[in-house]
This record gives structure tokens, sequence and C-alpha cells, in this order.
């Protein structure tokens, strides 16, 4: 049995590169972004006008003048207008090319329009007021966008915004998900009392959906020969498979021997924590990683947002992922020298500091437990006693 920190090691020290690929922008949401995006011109492209209103010279208005002429208008879309005489005005319109020789904008809400003539009804303007500089954003060939972002609807507007109409992103790996045992059922069956539905291949499923992966799936029985037939055929097809139950040392778990039959390489079987202590971990040539997940559904669910996403999100973007931490809320008493995984409740107080309210369940086979609370909250190995006020890592999951 290895701690944590062990573990982590191995894991970091065997992600994978799954290459490239190129896809539609309007497609690349929560993808990871494999090149520099570069602004192709000056954000914003032209002086731009940003409060409708009109356009003057300011040194008129320095001079007293407060009744300017109205010239014409300029409109969003239009090429840039030139103000003829510095005595007149132009009408401007929000996202419009601010007009020659005018230096100062003000909003509609200043000014009193009537017979053509507009009236400005304020005592204080700035020059270059309701005006976005040309660059002052970024200047053509600057990053706009860093390669390893995550794309959210942020990056996707950038990115229309300087023509990305095409996108480099990290290739999704190929999934296969499966889960074990004779005691499960489908779920559109009704369970015979000695049995359960699989719910935890459909958590496991529906976490890599939210990271746009579509992953396949499978059941294996307790039988020996269905798994090692099936196993070997995984294993030549998949980037990598996850695999609930099975693991631990009753005298049905077969998936550590027929695994080393198979020729996976065990990396580590068994982490000094809790839930989640059985987790079994190994590489198969350098095609497949194998992470095996306890099969009680905390557990399984635990491992998978600590060690799996930690994996897939180091082996695309090529840097750990930052985590977030929050104050524990109440005192947690925990004997066990292991690392305790608590399902917590987050708030915020009126600080802005995170909150960690324990949500304690009835153990690792609690999975409706779950649903009341938003995260795991990580206590570090080494002390029984966890006071109120202390700050630990969290892992969202909601």
């Amino acid at each position: 049995m290895i701690d944590i920190s062990e573990a982590l090691i191995s894991i970091e020290q065997n992600t994978v590169d799954f290459g490239v690929e190129q896809i539609p922008l309007a497609q690349s949401l929560n993808r990871i972004l494999k090149e520099d995006w570069t602004a192709d011109r000056d954000l914003p492209p032209y002086d731009r006008v940003t409060m409708d209103g009109i356009g003057i010279q300011y040194k008129q208005f320095e001079k007293g003048q407060r009744h300017f002429s109205i010239q014409g208008v300029a409109a969003a879309g239009m090429p840039q207008q030139i103000l003829e005489k510095e005595t007149h005005c132009l009408e401007v319109m929000t996202g419009s090319v601010l007009p020659n020789n005018c230096d100062t904008v003000i909003r509609y809400e200043d000014v009193k329009i009537e017979d053509g003539i507009a009236e400005i009804v304020v005592d204080h303007l700035k020059i270059n007021q309701n005006i976005h500089f040309k660059g002052e954003d970024r200047k053509a060939g600057s990053i706009v966008v860093e390669k390893a972002t995550r794309i959210s609807p942020a990056e996707i507007g950038v990115g229309a915004s300087i023509g990305k109409a095409m996108v480099q992103v990290a290739r999704l790996p190929s999934i296969m998900v499966i889960s074990t045992g004779d005691e499960l059922v489908k779920i559109d069956e009704t369970p015979l009392p000695h049995q359960i539905r699989r719910s935890n291949i459909y958590r496991l499923i529906t976490t890599l959906q939210s990271l746009n992966i579509t992953a396949e799936s499978d059941h294996l029985n307790d039988e020996p020969t269905e798994i090692k037939a099936k196993l070997q055929n995984y294993l030549e097809r998949f980037d990598a498979i996850i695999l609930s139950g099975g693991v631990s040392k009753g005298k049905f778990d077969y998936l550590p021997s027929i695994l080393e039959e198979l020729g996976v390489t065990k990396l580590f079987h068994r982490v000094r924590q809790k839930p989640g202590k059985p987790f079994w971990f190994g590489k198969y040539k350098q095609q497949c990683t194998i992470f095996a997940l306890p099969g009680n559904p905390i557990s399984s669910f635990l491992c998978m947002q600590r060690y799996f996403l930690h994996w897939l999100h180091l082996s695309q973007t090529g840097s750990v992922p930052k985590r977030p931490y929050a104050i524990l809320t109440d005192v947690v008493q925990f004997k066990p020298d292991l690392t305790y995984f608590l399902e917590v409740k987050i708030s915020y107080n009126e600080k802005g500091q995170m909150l960690a309210h324990p949500i304690k369940g009835n153990g690792s086979g609690d999975l409706a437990n779950l649903v009341d609370a938003d995260a795991f909250i990580e206590l570090s190995r080494g002390k029984t006693t966890y006071e109120a006020g202390e700050v630990y890592p969290i892992y969202f999951y909601r």
C-alpha cells in the first residue's frame, strides 16, 4: 500500500500525448487548445464609439461652445466619416468608427436635440470620453489565448473575432468503461433481492461526457475466462480502460491476477486513503492506461475525480490542474492513518471565502449521499482531529 503522494507521482509519470486534431470553432467547447491564438489585427481594429450620442472636437467645448449643428450620422458598419467643421458635430452610434476630427463623444442623455442643433446640457466633459481606442485591448500579432487553455464560451467569442474558423485541440482519448460483478443488473430491470442496478458506470461515463468524451461501455460477470478474453481485446483497442469493481481481496476479485496474465504492468495497488483504498493502476505496453477502481460507489467516484481527471488534464495540457481550497466548518474526527476524502456542501461567507460543510454518509456504499454534497475535501493523513477553520483542497464534482 502506498501513500497518495506516491500514487500521484506514478500517475504523473505515465501520462499520454493523445495527439492533436483540427475541429470547427463551434465544436470546441470544453476542449484543450493546442495552439496559441494571436490577433490578426488590432483589437479593437479602429477607434470605436462606445455610446450612442454625438461626436465633437473637445477644444470647442473648452472654448465655451454648447450648441453644435448636426452634420450627419455615423452608424456602425459605415466607413469612417469626417467632421467637416469643428463647430459642428456628428451623431455617432455605439460600435461605429470614431469620425475623423472628433475626439470626444457625449451620450444622448447629456444633450438636447432640436431642429438639427445638439445642445450639451452638462457642465463637465473629458477629452477622449466614450472612445475605445484602436489596439487598446490587443495589438496585431499578440497572443490573445494561450495554448493549453480549456475553451469556454469566452474563448470561442474571441476565436470568432480573430477569424479562427478551425482550431487545433488535444485529441480526445478512446476510453472503455467497464462494470464488473454478478450482482449487477441493467437499470431497466427489476433487481432480485440479492441484486442491485448498475450505477457506477453511469457516473463514470457522464463524468467523461462533461469533457466531451464519448466512452464505450461493457459489463463483465465474475467469470475469469470471459473477463480475460474481453480485456485482451480492449487493451489493444483503447487508450484507457476504466474498471469498476473486482480489485479488492474478495474471492471473486479476479482483475489484478488477470491483468497481470495479460501483460499489464501493475504500477501500484492499494492507496492509503478512505474511501478508495483498493484502487489499482497499470499500463499495457505504451498504448493503454488502466484505472481499476473499487466497486463501492463513493470509492469509484472519488478515484475518478481525484486520479483519472488529474491524469487526463496533465496528459492534455502538460500541467498539473490548479486546486481550490476551502475552510472546514466543523470538527472532523478520523482515527485511521489514511487520507480521508469527505463529502462536503459548499457555501460562501460575506468575506468571499469558500466554506466546506461536512456531509457524512454511511460509508463508501452510500451513493445517495453524493446528492447532498458538491465536492470532496481532502483531509491529509497524519492526524486524527481536523479542526473547524482549517483549510484543505477541494475536488468539485458538480
